[in-house]
Formats: C-alpha cells, structure tokens, sequence
C-alpha cells in the first residue's frame, strides 16, 4: 500500500495550492497518523511474531486455514517492521531516508496491500470448495498444490505493486524540504495506478469473497447444518475487519482518479484535490491498523484456552479449526445420508 499517493502529474504540482503542496503539509493529520501508527506497531510486531510462533513451534496440526494464516502474519509482520519509517516521516514532515528507500518502502507497503486481501480470498475459496464439493478438497489441498498457489500468489503480488517502483519518487518542496510521493507525467498513469490498487487490491477480491459467502451460506441451509463454527466465525471476522480499515483509503483512490479525470480549471477539480490530499494520511494509517488488528482478533476467539493452555493458546485455537472443520464434514455426510 501507499502511505500517500502524491500529486497526479507534473501540471498538477505547479498549480497546487500554495497553501498545501504535499499530503504530510497537513500537520494535524500527520501528527494523528504518526500517533496512531505507534500504537500499531506496539501491538503489530509483537502479535505477528506471536502468531508465528505459535503456528511454527507449537501448533500439532497445520489445516489449509493455519498455512494462510501464517502467510498473513508474516506479511502483516514485515509491514510492521517497516512503520517505523512512516511515524518518522509523519512525525518531520520531511522524508530523510534517500531516493531508494523512498520507492522501496513504498513498494512493500503496495505488497502487504495485494498479499493481504489475496490470502483472505483464498480462505473463502477453500471454504466454498470445502463447503460446496468436499469431494475434491483432498485434490486442491496437496502439499504441492497449495505450494504452487502460495508461490504463485506472492510472484503476482510483487508484480501488481510494481507500479510504485515507477512512479514514487522523491520531490523537493520550497528548496528545503524533501517529500517522497507519487509522479505522474500523464493523467492516464494516475487512473491506471489507483484503478490497478482498488480494482484488483480491493473490489474484485471482495466480490469474490462475499459470492463465496453467499454459495456456502446456502449450501449450510440445504444441508440443515447451521451450527457456526470457530473458523468461520474467525475468518470471517478477519474480513470485515480489512474491510472497515482498507474501504477509506479505496474510495480516497476513487476521488484521486475523479480529480484526475476532471479538466483543469473547474472547481470540482480543486474540491476533490483538497479532500484526497487532506485525508490520505489518516486513511493509509488506518489501513495499517489492519496488520495489527489480526493478532486482537485471534486473541479473542482463542481466550477460552488461555486458562488451560497459557502460551500455546493460539496454537490451539489454530488446531482447533481443524477439528472444527473434521466435525462439520462429518455432520455434512450425516446430513446427505439422511436427504
């Protein structure tokens, strides 16, 4: 993901407004964000590294589910590690780590934003196959076939985030301070870059996502299985969660490609510029929450076993998804077998 997008293109830095010529210019939503990004890597770094942990060290038995899970805390993670960067750039209003860190930490941001919403589609695919056609789930769940799909799935990540590489660039404002935001020499590569981030980081996924939802909640009601179990109630909750962290910062893309669209000179134009540029930080930075809010949520769904198991709790709760899912396959046979 993109911390700020910077300016559209070249025309539109020049005839920016003197009052506001960059998004960190505005102090009171830096000052929030860089507020609200310590708290995230407070509770980011360490919950990740927990969740690895767990999964790694001390969990028995490893579903599908566990796998991505693991593949989401080490994304989540790794954006943790690199906050730091953005409180400090927030915090100076002045990007001080050079031309390089400037387009690769912007990069991986991009990366942890396509990673994340991929990963949480593939849950919901493997439960709509293991939902609607158990039969083939041994199929899609060899070791090397989701071997292949994670392998796969990281290559089209760093490719969909390559966009950042070109267009991020350092820019010097009043021949004193540096700022690192996105350059376009055309409108057309604005409309491309933010139409790729929210399309393909966001409202395609989603659609995916919620039709999948839909097929399994109608396959439960013919079935007559209704009982809600542990996994679904968490990866469930995994997705909306994204949703109400990452949804600001889509339809703050969506203003940014309507500015570009709009023709210079017209008021709207100078309207949206102002609303995209005064809110970008705030929404990235909640966009950020979104890699430590995972860890919160495996807490809760896993405090039942905090008493019993103390440390290996969240590996029990990871084992318990299996179980979970055993008995639920189980009470679909049962269920067909009395149709």
């Amino acid at each position: 993901m993109a911390l700020e997008n910077g300016s559209f293109s070249m025309e539109n830095i020049t005839t920016a407004s003197p009052k506001l010529k960059s998004v960190v210019d505005n102090s009171t939503s830096a000052t929030f964000g860089a507020l609200i990004l310590s708290i995230a890597i407070l509770l980011g770094i360490p919950g990740n590294l927990f969740i690895i942990w767990s999964i790694l060290a001390r969990a028995r038995k490893r579903s599908v589910t566990t796998l991505l899970i693991l593949n989401l805390a080490f994304a989540d993670g790794c954006l943790m590690f690199l906050t730091i960067f953005f409180i400090i750039y927030l915090a100076k209003q002045n990007w001080i780590f050079g031309e390089v860190l400037c387009k690769l930490l912007f990069y991986l941001c991009n990366t942890n934003m396509y990673a994340s919403i991929m990963i949480i589609t593939l849950m919901s695919l493997h439960r709509l196959v293991a939902v609607m056609w158990p039969s083939y789930l041994s199929v899609c769940t060899r070791r090397l076939t989701v071997l292949l799909v994670l392998g796969g799935l990281w290559v089209a990540v760093f490719l969909l985030a390559m966009p950042v590489l070109m267009f991020r660039a350092e820019k010097t404002i009043g021949n004193k301070r540096i700022v690192c935001e996105t350059h376009h020499n055309r409108t057309e590569q604005a409309v491309f870059q933010y139409t790729l981030e929210t399309m393909v980081g966001f409202l395609v996924p989603y659609v995916i996502i919620v039709s999948s939802y839909v097929c399994i909640l109608r396959r439960l009601r013919q079935t007559k299985f209704k009982r809600m179990i542990r996994s679904e109630n968490l990866i469930q909750a995994i997705i909306v969660t994204f949703c109400i962290f990452w949804l600001p910062y889509h339809i703050l893309n969506v203003v940014q490609v309507m500015a570009a669209l709009t023709p210079e000179g017209m008021p709207l134009k100078t309207q949206l510029k102002n609303i995209w540029e005064s809110s970008r930080a705030v929404t990235s930075t909640l966009a950020f929450i979104s890699s430590c809010a995972n860890p919160v949520l495996y807490a809760f769904a896993g405090r039942s076993y905090i008493k019993a198991d103390g440390l290996a709790f969240m590996a029990r709760l990871f084992e318990g998804t299996v179980l979970d899912y055993s008995a639920r396959k189980n009470q679909q046979t049962r269920d067909v077998i009395r149709l």
